[in-house]
């Protein structure tokens, strides 16, 4: 707890002034900070030229605060590898004083080869640096289409829209998301916005089909497809068109402080079981562990939603690991590989034998592997357990005295036939679902993937399901096309159940 006692001094303007500086602990080298600064009645207060979301501003270094007589308290963060500072203050009329907060670092992720982005922003681009060193980001997704509305997109290098700032920082201001009745599709890498979401170009909520729009992208190049949340409509139908590269599994509804429940798009989930922004996130969870159970390798992400919903950028954020070297294309490698981890809270670095997650484990049939499970954590928040996820089922669970006793190795693993498995940590934040995941980590015997016929008889219902939906459309030409996407879909995963090796 810091206290902050402003003295009083005549030459100050009436309601008193504060300079507020923000150094790093160790080398008192100015940080890029974001403040949660509210008055005696709990109202967030705002920096004047600085940038506001919601309850918070961001500044670099030093800001000037121009504040009624009164008391506040204030909350600073610089992203989640220093730890947060909370204090008070209580300003008198015609105060003025300078204070300094000091930050201390207690994991440097990129130094440990873990490179941090956020796949979902939607921020004014002119405070996006800002608030990147702010977050400590090194990649994000800047949402710009549709719906540009009046911001201003940065003129970037000749060729490319890609920003690049302070050596190794990048942002892609072409992102975009094609949310519909199915769901949310979000497009990376583009070098410039597509017609059919050019401004003023209007989309039926299920005409034409995003599958249609998906595939005609793709074949434009290395773009990058993700689902926006793992719960969409559409997911079973976009897996089955080979359209999906990743899943957002710490989506923008998981926020600092509360859930922002979001229903549009998604398949209800049971209330009874995934009530609340825990069941959400256990919910999404769930269904990304059957598409693993089909056997299919897709990648997790986070995204923040920052500026369609008042998360801070990158709370919800995937790290890659990229080893010793990083850039931006080896980022996107690394992702695709599936070398993540997913959090908005713990600070997961796991290892299985040497290899970072997206490894294939490899062995013959009649053989069993055993692996060696070894983890650095890192966390502001207490985390209750740490967890062992085999072919998505708990195998093991930990306790954190346990886990310190064991000096971050955690119980091994067995295998005898194909699976996958992945390290979650869970925390006790109760309005929301605060946690972190690892990539799957895939074991291969032979030659064949595990594939559960349970896992693809869900998927079966689930396209069962939306395919009713696009059976009430008015529009007979219409619907009879987006049908055959539907159908096509239905018979890829009977497909998986009919060739199944697993129950």
């Amino acid at each position: 707890m810091v206290t902050l006692w402003i003295s009083a001094a005549p030459a100050a303007p009436p309601g008193g002034e504060f300079r507020l500086s923000v150094v790093d602990e160790k080398t008192q080298q100015p940080l890029a900070c974001r403040l949660h600064l509210t008055n005696a009645r709990g109202l967030p207060q705002k920096a004047a030229k600085q940038p506001f979301l919601r309850d918070h501003f961001v500044f670099e270094g030093q800001v000037r605060l121009t504040l009624r007589e009164g008391n506040y308290r204030f909350v600073a963060e610089c992203g989640p590898e220093y730890h947060t500072r909370v204090g008070h203050f209580t300003v008198g009329r015609f105060a003025s004083d300078r204070k300094t907060i000091t930050m201390r670092r207690f994991v440097d992720m990129a130094g440990e080869g873990w490179w941090s982005g956020d796949m979902y922003v939607r921020r004014d681009p002119r405070d996006l640096q800002l608030l990147m060193r702010a977050e400590d980001l090194y990649v994000a997704q800047l949402v710009t289409w549709p719906h540009e509305k009046t911001r201003r997109l940065p003129q970037p290098a000749a060729g490319s829209p890609l920003v690049k700032f302070d050596n190794r920082r990048y942002y892609h201001p072409l992102a975009g998301r094609d949310a519909r009745a199915g769901g949310g599709l979000c497009y990376y890498q583009l070098e410039e916005i597509p017609p059919q979401f050019a401004r003023g170009a209007r989309l039926d909520q299920e005409f034409p089909s995003s599958v249609e729009i998906a595939s005609q992208l793709k074949q434009g190049g290395e773009v990058w497809v993700e689902a926006d949340m793992a719960g969409c409509w559409d997911l079973p139908l976009w897996v089955a068109h080979d359209l999906i590269d990743s899943v957002r599994l710490a989506d923008q509804r998981f926020g600092r402080d509360r859930f922002f429940e979001d229903t549009s798009g998604q398949r209800p989930r049971d209330a009874a079981i995934y009530g609340g922004g825990n069941g959400a996130g256990r919910w999404s969870e769930y269904v990304y562990y059957q598409l693993l159970n089909c056997g299919l390798r897709i990648p997790p992400t986070g995204g923040s939603g920052s500026g369609d919903v008042p998360n801070p950028l990158g709370h919800n954020r995937v790290y890659a690991f990229c080893g010793d070297y990083f850039s931006y294309p080896k980022w996107w490698e690394a992702l695709r590989a599936g070398r993540v981890v997913v959090t908005n809270g713990p600070l997961l670095r796991p290892f299985v034998e040497g290899h970072p997650p997206g490894h294939v484990f490899r062995a013959d049939p009649g053989a069993i592997l055993r692996l060696n499970v070894e983890l650095q954590l890192a966390t502001k928040e207490k985390v209750e357990y740490l967890e062992l996820i085999k072919n998505g089922e708990l195998a093991k669970t930990v306790r954190l005295d346990e886990y310190v006793n064991r000096q971050g190795r955690l119980p091994t693993l067995d295998f005898k036939t194909s699976g996958w498995f992945l390290v979650r940590a869970v925390t006790e934040v109760a309005k929301t679902y605060r946690f972190a995941t690892s990539g799957p980590f895939y074991v291969q015997f032979g030659s064949q993937p595990r594939c559960s016929r349970r896992a693809a008889e869900f998927f079966t219902g689930w396209v069962e399901q939306r395919a009713a939906q696009i059976e009430k459309m008015k529009d007979q030409e219409q619907r009879e096309q987006i049908l055959g996407y539907h159908r096509h879909a239905s018979q890829y995963w009977q497909q998986r159940v009919e060739t199944a090796n697993a129950d």
